[in-house]
């Protein structure tokens, strides 16, 4: 991706892969991107992070089953009552699951993004 976007790859290259994305979802400052491209059984998965509507940090996943889950502490007591012998309490919802990998026809890893 990298090669793409800073023009450094071959104009082949450039022609070859289908950037075409399919979902977009937006949790805060994190913005999922999903597509595939059906021709060279590929799935992706960016997740930007958006600061002040510039895209700051950008994490791809190809052919990887990705799943963002949110950390949420039930303890509602203050940080400064946290001590060594006690554990805190952690909810970690699933709030968005990539689906295309399925339609690539493979199997591919899992992979757990927490925001």
């Amino acid at each position: 991706m990298m090669r793409l976007l800073t023009g450094s790859a071959t104009s082949s290259a450039t022609q070859s892969f289908e950037f075409a994305p399919l979902s977009i979802a937006a949790f805060g400052s994190t913005v999922l991107v999903e597509g595939c491209d059906h021709a060279r059984s590929i799935s992706w998965v960016h997740a930007w992070t958006v600061t002040h509507g510039i895209i700051t940090q950008v994490r791809e996943y190809f052919n990887t089953s990705l799943t963002v889950t949110r950390f949420v502490n039930t303890d509602k007591s203050s940080p400064s009552d946290f001590s060594s012998s006690r554990i805190t309490s952690l909810h970690c919802p699933s709030v968005w699951e990539s689906s295309l990998s399925n339609r690539v026809g493979k199997s591919v890893p899992g992979l757990v993004l927490a925001i």
